[in-house]
């Protein structure tokens, strides 16, 4: 594999905050963002307009409110967190499409976004 192709390949399956961001600023992103992590910690300061889907919760039933076609971007705490990756599996096992921010919370942070 060249030097392209890998990271081509990683832009196909991940996003960075800023661009989130951005995203979120235009009022139009086109898909949906999910906080995986839990109850208490979404409730202590998320991603604003981010929807709460804790990973291990992630199933056909549980997505049944999102169109069928529907992209994904998931988060979890940060880097040291593999919430959006277990998020990512699940979402992908059920054939849905899915980016990962890998950032996280601490990522938005650093980037001097506001949290919800």
């Amino acid at each position: 594999m060249t030097a392209l192709e890998h990271f081509e390949k990683l832009l196909e399956f991940e996003t960075d905050c800023w661009d989130v961001h951005e995203d979120l600023q235009s009022g139009q992103p086109d898909y949906i963002l999910l906080d995986v992590r839990s109850p208490e910690a979404y409730a202590a300061g998320h991603v604003p307009g981010a929807i709460n889907l804790p990973h291990g919760r992630i199933v056909e039933r549980s997505l049944a409110a999102f169109r069928a076609g529907a992209a994904f971007v998931v988060y979890c705490s940060g880097p040291h967190c593999n919430g959006a990756d277990k998020a990512a599996v699940r979402l992908a096992r059920l054939n849905r499409k899915v980016k990962k921010m890998p950032g996280g919370i601490a990522g938005w942070k650093w980037e001097g976004f506001e949290l919800e």
